[in-house]
């Protein structure tokens, strides 16, 4: 069942039958249409990677195709312009998949791999923690697996090819969105219903911590289930969506 709330309040609710993947993942695509997409991708006996991904007509409910981004996927979004931003587990980025081996990767909507990190990362990934948008910036927050360690907030600017990396604020986020040089993180805490919300404003080259305070949430926090957009946090607590700005 796929519950969809308009921006006046109403809801609609629709029954979408025939996905052939385990949805982890739900994100919008430019022209009505939908990503529902696996957090594990398989391979067949060939040897070739099972698709873990589904491109759905919000108009039409019809399935508009399948194919595979990668394996262990913690972090997603998608972007204005309809591509698909991913971040992967340990367990994607050694378990032989190409992209994932990488630790982030950029996505069509058809399929097709279409950014790597090519070096341009202060570490190498091990695993990620949540994503963002801002306007036609894509932030993807992870962490790395170095003897130095830390977590690391990077912003992708699609149009030119820049990719920047700051130290993150907080550690393992499970929640991030940004607007300008503030930006909100969130962090669950553990089998309580209750996040840590950290706010942060980027002075000079480094995040800092301007508020850091701790509050009681309809549920318990759902891991990967945080996504920024446009300054805007939203996070899944139990059965209900709670927005946070930045």
């Amino acid at each position: 069942m796929l519950v969809i709330r308009q921006a006046d309040g109403s809801v609609q609710r629709r029954l979408t039958r025939d996905i052939q993947v385990r949805p982890s993942h739900i994100a919008l695509l430019p022209d009505s249409r939908l990503l529902i997409a696996s957090g594990r991708a398989r391979k067949e006996d060939t040897g070739s990677w099972k698709p873990n991904a589904v491109v759905f007509s919000l108009k039409s409910g019809e399935q508009e195709g399948t194919f595979c981004i990668g394996d262990d996927i913690p972090a997603l979004v998608t972007d204005h312009g309809g591509s698909i931003w991913t971040a992967y587990g340990d367990e994607g980025i050694y378990g032989g998949h190409p992209e994932s081996a990488a630790g982030l990767a950029g996505w069509s909507a058809e399929g097709e791999a279409t950014w790597a990190p090519e070096g341009r990362l202060p570490d190498a990934p091990l695993e990620g923690c949540t994503a963002a948008t801002e306007g036609d910036r894509v932030w993807l927050v992870w962490y790395s697996g170095s003897r130095r360690g830390g977590t690391f907030l990077t912003r992708i600017t699609p149009s030119t090819g820049e990719v920047t990396s700051w130290p993150s604020p907080v550690r393992d986020p499970d929640g991030f969105a940004v607007r300008g040089h503030r930006a909100v993180l969130t962090k669950r805490v553990h089998n309580q219903r209750a996040t840590e919300v950290v706010r942060a404003e980027l002075v000079g080259d480094s995040w800092s911590v301007t508020e850091r305070r701790r509050i009681r949430v309809p549920g318990r926090v759902v891991m990967r289930c945080g996504q920024g957009r446009d300054g805007f946090l939203w996070l899944r607590a139990g059965d209900t969506w709670l927005r946070i700005e930045a």
